[in-house]
């Protein structure tokens, strides 16, 4: 069961100093029947004992006690901005907890949220997992951007296919972007999410905005080299303006206060997942009509297929290792989107190495 627990004891120890800060950290994972030591930090001394209470606000369990042991308080002595706590995990689940005191002057509660799992080792492979997919999926944009580079063509990259990647990438950085650099969006997803953290690192950001100067540099290839007469289709030009309307109309209702600027993201978001259900379709009917994948760089599929399945399987362990499995079937969004792309990733190595293979003794003369 998914409860909220409230633990709050106040002790008669005089008010904190007008701005005084603490700080500890945003998340903390410990295998499971572990022990660790948490670091509080004021932003200034005080001239009175900090008295710390811990107010449960989420657990896993029935009872956050089952997933891990707090102190019931912790002092920090006057003249001092440092303390130190221990915790205890007992079975794999989640706990969030806000440090409080007895002061009305604290301009600052530090949240913390604990991860119980079952492995350490598990969660190292997950991590590793994470970058290397992170690694082929940043890489996979390459391939194409050399394959028109060695050709001097764009011939076989559909431009519908350009167009909307570029959008929905677009879209991307604005989400993240938004929720990893500016606090008050930070603030208000925590707000409208207590039990959660930020879904955004900074893997993401860096990812979303490669990607944006990867697309640019294809539509300048596209704008520079041969392109055998195309262009876009009115079809993706339609598609193109209602997202584009439709994120400006959410843009201008979230700088007049009728929603919120976290609303605006989540529907920028909602325009990359749109994206993704139907750039590849373009290209995949491009190649069927033409017969040929010539053009279109089988090493970005490859990538792109690889990263795909290294994100399905450390969705995977996460949800073993955390004993939340609705990580996967909870998000349909995020396990949807990559189990679709893997498998166009597998139609397009389909038609290269099968459908429309290159028949033996052809030499190019173009």
């Amino acid at each position: 069961s998914w409860l909220p627990v409230t633990s709050c004891f106040f002790l008669p120890v005089q008010p904190l100093e007008a701005g005084v800060r603490l700080f500890a950290p945003d998340a903390i994972t410990l295998q499971q029947a572990s022990a660790a030591s948490v670091h509080v930090t004021a932003s200034s001394p005080a001239q009175q004992p900090i008295v710390i209470h811990f107010n449960v606000t989420y657990t896993s369990r029935e009872n956050y006690s089952s997933v891990i042991s707090l102190p019931e308080q912790v002092l920090l002595p006057p003249d001092s901005t440092t303390v130190s706590f221990n915790v205890t995990s007992h079975h794999v689940g989640q706990v969030t907890t806000y440090l409080q005191c007895n002061s009305t002057d604290l301009s600052h509660l530090s949240r913390i949220h604990f991860m119980v799992i079952h492995s350490r080792g598990l969660d190292v492979l997950s991590q590793v997992l994470g970058w290397i997919y992170f690694l082929l999926w940043s890489l996979s944009f390459y391939p194409q951007a050399w394959e028109n580079w060695r050709r001097k063509s764009v011939v076989g990259l559909n431009f519908d296919f350009l167009a909307l990647n570029l959008t929905g990438f677009v879209a991307y950085s604005v989400f993240n972007v938004a929720l990893f650099w500016v606090p008050a969006v930070q603030e208000e997803f925590l707000q409208r999410n207590p039990k959660g953290i930020n879904p955004v690192s900074s893997n993401d950001v860096f990812f979303s905005l490669h990607a944006v100067l990867l697309c640019l540099v294809y539509l300048c290839q596209a704008a520079i080299y041969k392109r055998g007469g195309q262009k876009v289709s009115w079809t993706a030009v339609s598609l193109l303006l209602v997202g584009w309307t439709f994120a400006l109309v959410t843009l201008v209702l979230a700088g007049t206060g009728h929603i919120t600027w976290l609303d605006f993201l989540y529907y920028c978001s909602y325009i990359k997942l749109a994206v993704t259900l139907i750039k590849y379709v373009p290209q995949a009917f491009m190649n069927y009509r033409r017969q040929s994948t010539e053009g279109w760089s089988v090493g970005g599929v490859l990538m792109d297929f690889s990263g795909g399945l290294f994100s399905i399987l450390q969705m995977f362990l996460q949800s073993y290792n955390n004993d939340e499995w609705r990580l996967v079937f909870g998000d349909p969004t995020k396990f949807g989107l990559g189990a679709f792309s893997v498998l166009f990733d597998i139609l397009f190595l389909t038609q290269h190495y099968c459908l429309y293979r290159r028949p033996a003794g052809y030499r190019s003369i173009s």
